[in-house]
């Protein structure tokens, strides 16, 4: 048994069940949504997604760390989920890439996580009985009481958490730098695209800096009026945190712009974008989160596997009825 495995800690859940397993990472309690993502690899664009803010993770690939932790894979500056449950965490990565390991990684953003648990246990409750809240704690006391302190946190539904992970200040992606640069890059482009930041992972603006674009990032709480007088040729919304209906400011302003340029949407900016033409949002029973996700086009039956992260969903019985 290694170091950071040797300290007892619990996951105590609303519901009354608690499991015992190992800490890892640092501190001594963290609280949040219980969820589950289903993706085989990739645990460090898990950590580093925001759209996990205020979430507490469970991976369902059972050996998580082995492969370790590297600048180039980082989705955002930092890790912003609440807390990281693993079967078994791997203390010792081999990779030539690797510049820490989960252990290291977890300790440098003070983030508490739980290893060694039933993880397919947790799961199987999670998927029949949807998302619960949770706490991850390494303190001494009655586990009933913490199983109370858990009933106490707020539910995810209603929580507007993009304030807490946008950008404070406007940049562009510089594609040779592979980061961000208060300069516009120099160069010639096919289309200025301006990225509103509800929470953004870096791979998005690789993604559309990599086709040719200028990509422009903006602060969530960017108005219409100052997005439409860069004349961009689109407007992407980005993923990000939280109950979709609270974030207002974001729902007026992509209201004001429908009509004016093209505007795209994913994860959250999709559900703000549905919110601004009145149909509204629901909170998933236990979310889709994972990249094997299978989704089917309807018109010609062909299925896609698609890598998804979302707790909410666009009412789609109202999409109609919103024209």
């Amino acid at each position: 048994m290694t170091e950071f495995q040797k300290k007892q800690a619990f996951l105590a859940l609303e519901d009354g069940t608690v499991y015992p397993g190992w800490a890892i990472g640092k501190g001594t309690k963290t609280s949040g949504e219980v969820v589950f993502n289903t993706s085989l690899t990739g645990y460090q664009e898990v950590l580093t997604d925001p759209s996990y803010a205020g979430q507490i993770v469970c991976m369902t690939y059972p050996l998580i760390g082995n492969y370790g932790l590297n600048p180039g894979d980082m989705e955002s500056r930092k890790i912003h989920l609440a807390g990281f449950i693993v079967k078994e965490a791997c203390p010792y990565p081999s990779n030539w890439q690797s510049k820490n390991s989960l252990q290291e990684e977890l300790e440098k953003w003070d983030i508490l996580g739980i290893s060694g648990i039933d993880t397919r246990a947790l799961v199987k409750k999670l998927r029949v009985g949807g998302v619960l809240r949770g706490i991850i704690t390494t303190e001494e006391g009655d586990l009933a009481s913490f199983v109370e302190e858990a009933r106490s946190i707020p539910s995810m539904a209603g929580q507007e958490l993009v304030t807490q992970v946008t950008t404070p200040d406007a940049y562009f992606w510089d594609l040779e730098k592979n980061a961000p640069v208060t300069e516009r890059p120099q160069g010639e482009f096919k289309r200025h695209i301006v990225v509103y930041d509800y929470g953004v992972k870096f791979n998005i603006l690789r993604s559309l800096a990599k086709r040719g674009n200028l990509v422009e990032v903006v602060p969530a709480q960017t108005t219409a009026e100052e997005t439409l007088a860069k004349k961009p040729t689109g407007v992407m919304l980005s993923n990000g945190p939280g109950d979709p209906e609270p974030v207002t400011y974001a729902i007026d302003a992509i209201g004001k712009m429908i009509g004016r340029v093209p505007i795209f949407g994913i994860c959250l900016g999709h559900q703000l974008l549905g919110c601004a033409i009145g149909a509204g949002t629901y909170k998933l029973k236990f979310g889709h989160r994972g990249g094997n996700q299978p989704v089917q086009e309807t018109k010609g039956g062909r299925v896609f596997i698609t890598s998804q992260n979302h707790g909410f969903a666009v009412n789609g019985d109202r999409v109609d009825e919103s024209q």
